[in-house]
């Protein structure tokens, strides 16, 4: 396998993912190899960790210490090959072994959200997207994608036909993500209000992940919801903005940021909500944050973006909003507050997830199209 960095040294969804199917995998018993960057020097049974290189260096150099250091660990031949970010792969795709399957975790178009972030200048959109990602895709066989709606822009923009693509969602560890503290115990223990309606996010504090919006439908909701208190969890490079958004809207007395968030009180932050927010306005593949809030206990209000509503669509489709605009998501918001929504119990949030999204489960099924034959 090769992905990104080590979750959770290396915090996002991504991250998360490869680090959970990996450790689901080894427990099968399968001898893994993950290739990336920024790994650690880890020992594990059934998982080797062979870091390729420093995610501080230069972006030519890390992908050249990449291919070099990949060559230098090349010893058995594997009986799959599993990749899950095309710059990564870029630099190896001649060194891979012939004959053997390769599949293609698809977790979202990497130049298109560069293109909307407009904040990376180290690769152009054309070569991310002309030059990496296709020339990347062209070499698999085979591809992974976590919703219907990432198996579209794979096979739309990417022109992969659809007999390659196989939509299998994303997992939560059900062990790690529980319903086990009561809303109260769950508040104290973070020292949040223990009096007033509470809504949490989770996100990477970029654009596209609709934070702005959020705040925008939270003043249009004060009036009616005075005491209402938003908690975002999350870094990102418009922090400072969506802090002075705070200001200027007046609701520096109903907006918390918390920052990082350590993985351990995540789970203690999803049970300590009346409600987890998922604003995205763009290129959300699945919306992980969303089943693990469920696991927790805790429903999810999204925006109709990505593969969030195929989440939520056969359990509470009215807490998915007509569209991605502040008047919207407020529209919803005050509707759930007001009681004129009825909210999923807890136990329904948790068992609908077991079902549906248990690593377990979900890790069997992607071990299925890695190990499968060549066509």
């Amino acid at each position: 396998m090769l992905g990104t960095g080590w979750f959770p040294k290396t915090p996002g969804g991504l991250e998360r993912y490869i680090y959970e199917l990996t450790h689901k995998l080894a427990i099968n018993q399968d001898q893994i190899e993950l290739c990336g960057v920024g790994l650690p020097d880890e020992k594990n049974t059934h998982i080797k960790l062979n870091n390729l290189g420093s995610p501080d260096s230069r972006i030519w150099e890390r992908l050249w210490s990449i291919r070099t250091n990949f060559q230098k660990t090349r010893l058995n031949k594997p009986d799959a090959i599993n990749l899950h970010f095309a710059l990564y792969s870029f630099p190896i795709l001649d060194l891979l072994p012939k004959g053997v399957p390769i599949t293609f975790n698809f977790h979202g178009p990497w130049g298109s959200e560069s293109k909307e972030e407009v904040v990376d200048k180290k690769l152009s959109i054309w070569i991310k997207q002309q030059l990496i990602e296709k020339n990347t895709y062209n070499r698999c066989d085979r591809f992974i994608v976590l919703s219907k709606a990432f198996g579209n822009i794979l096979h739309q923009e990417y022109q992969v036909p659809w007999s390659k693509i196989h939509i299998i969602p994303g997992g939560v560890d059900i062990n790690h993500f529980q319903n086990n503290l009561s809303r109260l115990d769950a508040r104290t223990k973070l020292g949040w209000p223990t009096d007033r309606p509470i809504l949490f996010t989770s996100r990477r504090l970029v654009h596209r992940m609709g934070i702005d919006k959020l705040l925008q439908a939270l003043a249009i909701i004060k009036p009616k919801i005075p005491d209402i208190w938003l908690a975002i969890a999350g870094r990102g490079h418009i922090q400072i903005l969506l802090q002075q958004q705070v200001i200027e809207l007046g609701l520096e007395n109903n907006v918390k940021f918390l920052g990082f968030l350590p993985d351990e009180q995540l789970p203690i932050a999803y049970q300590a909500a009346d409600l987890t927010v998922m604003p995205s306005q763009s290129f959300e593949g699945f919306g992980l944050a969303i089943v693990e809030s469920l696991a927790c206990g805790t429903p999810v209000l999204c925006t109709p973006v990505g593969g969030m509503p195929e989440i939520l669509q056969g359990f509470t489709p009215d807490l998915i909003t007509n569209s991605t605009t502040a008047d919207s998501i407020a529209e919803n918001l005050e509707e759930v507050m007001l009681g004129k929504i009825a909210l999923p119990s807890r136990e329904e949030c948790r068992n609908y997830t077991v079902q549906n999204y248990d690593w377990t489960n979900i890790s069997q099924k992607v071990r299925q199209v890695i190990l499968a034959e060549k066509n």
